[in-house]
């Protein structure tokens, strides 16, 4: 039976942690509301950015655009064999189910390709602890970026798109499929697992991606050129928003589960408190009885 000295032991103990929680809380509550107005800031740019891809890439389908070399981010690849995911997790713990549902819809895409050549891009400190944890697959990490979150910028977003293009530009890689949390409210977050390369397939099946009609207007530089600048911005932009999304899905995570906590430690506490005083009610109860029971014995 644990003695009082043990019960205040473990008062003080589960008293410290209720504050270390309780911090960690507050910290990703200052942090979340800074990390929503980026997210609001950069979707419309993503957005507009997206549907001027589609305009531009539909009115070139009907002139030849083959011939262009943006053509090889857009077209089908039937004979490459390897695959690659750019896997999205945070760089700390302590967040609830964000990471591990993450990794789960990781583990099931490898499942998917297995048997194929795989690359990954690994961003945050979890996804590459779990690429490299992996065993009986063809892996290989092609990039990584760690220490990003939680102060996310566009300097990060360009980096990882420079890794993506490059994976892509190999030959062999027929697809580059991504994987993230979207944040959707401060109590829920969505995986997400899209195909980031060929554009054809991501541009094609957003209807909302359609812009309007640009035959219109006239071009300086032409088509063409124009699109093969705007691509890499392009996707950078789009890797910017998947950065934020996560960066706000861990934060609200992180919130969450740390208010958990602080509520766990408290009852936690309460109840120890009580078993503290009980145990110390019955002590005094049975010394009384015993300082009673001699002054009987000494009046007898």
């Amino acid at each position: 039976m644990a003695s009082l000295r043990d019960i205040r032991k473990r008062v003080k103990s589960v008293k410290s942690i209720k504050q270390i929680t309780y911090a960690m809380k507050m910290v990703s509550a200052a942090r979340i509301k800074r990390a929503q107005n980026a997210i609001l800031s950069s979707r419309p740019f993503a957005v507009k950015m997206e549907g001027l891809i589609f305009d531009l890439y539909t009115e070139m389908e009907l002139e030849g655009f083959e011939r262009s070399s943006a053509y090889a981010l857009f077209a089908d690849r039937p004979r490459a064999t390897a695959a690659g995911l750019v896997l999205v997790a945070g760089d700390k713990g302590l967040c609830g189910s964000f990471n591990s549902n993450l990794l789960k819809s990781a583990a099931a895409w490898l499942t998917e390709n297995r048997g194929r050549k795989l690359y990954v891009i690994c961003v945050g400190r979890k996804s590459r602890d779990f690429i490299k944890r992996l065993k009986g697959l063809d892996l290989e990490i092609s990039a990584e970026m760690v220490g990003v979150f939680p102060k996310v910028g566009y300097v990060h977003a360009d980096i990882l798109a420079g890794s993506v293009l490059k994976l892509f530009s190999r030959s062999e890689v027929a697809s580059v499929t991504l994987i993230y949390n979207e944040f959707k409210s401060m109590l829920t977050q969505r995986i997400v697992r899209e195909a980031l390369l060929p554009l054809r397939h991501h541009i094609l099946e957003n209807p909302a991606a359609a812009g309007g009609n640009l035959r219109d207007f006239d071009f300086e530089p032409e088509k063409h050129t124009l699109l093969e600048a705007l691509l890499p911005r392009h996707i950078g932009a789009q890797l910017y928003r998947v950065l934020l999304e996560s960066q706000a899905a861990e934060l609200a995570a992180r919130m969450n589960a740390m208010e958990a906590a602080s509520k766990n430690a408290s009852e936690l506490i309460d109840g120890l408190t009580l078993k503290l005083n009980k145990m110390r009610q019955a002590m005094i109860t049975t010394e009384l009885n015993e300082i009673v029971s001699g002054a009987e014995a000494l009046g007898g």
